[in-house]
């Protein structure tokens, strides 16, 4: 499997701690199954994590690629963010202040959970516009998503793909998103399953779990397309569907 959402780096937002907590971290998702992780640190999150791309950024993400092959974890790590849509975040992109998964078509995007969904539509036309095709990080925690159950598809025709937290497929978000999460995987809507994991003791790396009730609610096969076909294609940056 391969996990395009995680908070592994330490000590860059609200995820690992420490070099320490980022090995476990690794050897979770090692035991889990998973054999690559695309870092994603929350980013251009206004007066919080910034986390723009610079020597700091590049500097913990080597460290802790370099603790993994010390420690003969055959863990595969890959760089990004998970890319909070505020101000001009296109062009924030293409200068690479803000990146991509693995420098791919693919970006990822939060928004706050209560965000206007034409503020959302707007944000998001404005990078398939460009090319971008946005992976939207789990949806099911959005109030808008909630509200309309029509919005997931009209993300979707607008040419953007759905990434839903193994968390709320458990229940872990609340009975909403839990709902939600459901849904879109029983009517095969989502994209990926992802860890979002934010430590090695809660919202873990690990996402054999997850597989299984996922192949219990829809089927092994789009467990497999979730948690592996789908990922692979975005660390090799070919087109989905």
């Amino acid at each position: 499997m391969v996990d395009i959402h995680c908070h592994i780096l330490p000590g860059l937002d609200d995820g690992s701690d420490n070099l320490e907590e980022s090995v476990r971290m690794a050897r979770l998702a090692v035991d889990g199954g998973t054999k690559a992780i695309i870092a994603t640190p929350h980013s251009n999150v206004p007066d919080s994590y910034r986390n723009y791309c610079n020597k700091s950024f590049v500097d913990t993400f080597n460290t802790l690629k370099e603790r993994i092959k010390q420690e003969n974890i055959p863990l595969k790590l890959y760089a990004g963010h998970e890319i909070f849509a505020s101000g001009d975040i296109v062009t924030l992109i293409k200068t690479k202040r803000l990146l991509t998964l693995r420098n791919s078509r693919y970006p990822l995007i939060e928004f706050a959970f209560k965000e206007r969904a034409e503020i959302v539509y707007q944000k998001l036309g404005e990078l398939v516009a460009e090319g971008f095709t946005p992976i939207v990080a789990h949806p099911e925690r959005y109030a808008f998503v909630a509200e309309d159950e029509f919005a997931p598809m009209r993300l979707k025709s607008m040419g953007c793909l759905l990434q839903v937290n193994k968390g709320s497929v458990k229940g872990s978000f609340g009975r909403e998103a839990h709902v939600v999460s459901k849904s879109l995987i029983k009517h095969e809507v989502a994209d990926f399953i992802a860890s979002d994991a934010h430590s090695p003791y809660m919202r873990t790396t690990y996402l054999s779990d997850v597989h299984e009730i996922i192949c219990d609610i829809r089927s092994q096969e789009y467990a497999d397309l979730l948690l592996s076909i789908n990922p692979e294609k975005v660390i090799r940056n070919k087109k989905i569907y």
